[in-house]
């Protein structure tokens, strides 16, 4: 199980860097795949006892919450104006 859960972030970990090097209109939720991939580390540390791994991840699961605040909630919230002031 504890192999399981290191391949699982290490994919998703992967996949999110991916989609944000395509530069596409999709490579915001590659930050949503971060998380993923945070929750998977930190559980993976907890269970090994790798202490420095949880406190790195925790430091990536905050810049993680910064890009999807930044490239997911704030567009999504300044579309929301512009309907709603009728642009």
């Amino acid at each position: 199980m504890i192999e399981l859960i290191e391949w699982v972030g290490c994919i998703i970990g992967l996949g999110g860097a991916a989609l944000l090097a395509m530069n596409s209109r999709h490579s915001a939720w590659g930050w949503v795949l971060f998380i993923l991939s945070n929750v998977a580390w930190i559980a993976y540390g907890l269970l090994t006892h790798a202490n420095g791994l949880v406190v790195q991840q925790l430091g990536f699961t905050v810049t993680s919450l910064m890009g999807i605040w930044k490239w997911l909630v704030v567009p999504r919230l300044a579309l929301k104006s512009i309907h709603k002031n009728g642009g």
